[in-house]
Order: structure tokens, then sequence, then C-alpha cells
């Protein structure tokens, strides 16, 4: 079994920065693709930054040139940076993770969520 750890939301003004972490922990082989999600009040969840077992990236528009998204192999660990932070940026972020067991089973787990508020 896997588990996925979310840590370094938290409460902000705009502009600020903050830097998530997602510890995956257990039967771990290899995490293949890192994403990040998040969800805002009334909205649905999105995917905003994603990084793949090569290392390459990949994020939503409205974050593009803000947000840095990285991975520690060693650690089992994806970051996401967020500077310039907005108040749309405001929301739940979420860590997935695409894990290869030890056993050669592939399957898809999440984090329990770390709360982002950007205060205006």
């Amino acid at each position: 079994q896997v588990q996925l750890v979310e840590s370094g939301g938290g409460l902000v003004q705009t502009g600020g920065s903050l830097r998530l972490s997602c510890v995956a922990s257990g039967d771990i082989f290899r995490i293949n693709t890192g994403n990040w999600y998040r969800q805002a009040p009334g909205k649905q969840r999105e995917l905003v930054a994603g990084v793949t077992s090569g290392g390459s990236t990949g994020y939503a528009d409205s974050v593009k040139g803000r947000f840095t998204i990285s991975r520690d192999n060693a650690k089992n660990t994806v970051y996401l940076q967020m500077n310039s932070l907005k108040p749309e940026d405001t929301g739940v972020y979420y860590c997935n993770a695409l894990i290869t067991s030890r056993t050669s089973r592939t399957s898809d787990y999440w984090g329990q969520g770390t709360q982002v508020t950007v205060s205006s």
C-alpha cells in the first residue's frame, strides 16, 4: 500500500510564495508521473502541474511562469513551488501520483489535500 502526504499549505498575501511537498511512502518501486491538482470552492478539481519520470513538466496556463513542479526520486517526493500568488490560486491542493510497486503493480494514488489561501 502507498500513502501520499502533502504539506506546506497555509495563508499568504498576494504576491507571496509557498512550497508544497508530497511525500510518498510504502511499497514503491518508482513514481511515474507526479501531479498537483487544486479545487477552489464551488469549482471542479483542475490539473495545475505535472512531472514525468523523465523530468518533463507541464503547467496549466493560469500558473505558467509562476509555479514550478519538481521531484526528488531519492526522497519519493514531488514539490510545487508557487510564486507571485494570487487570490484566484486559493483552494485545496491535492497530490496525485502514478506509482509502480516492487511487485510491478501500477496504481493511481491521491493525497488528502492541503489548503492554500491567498489574501488580497
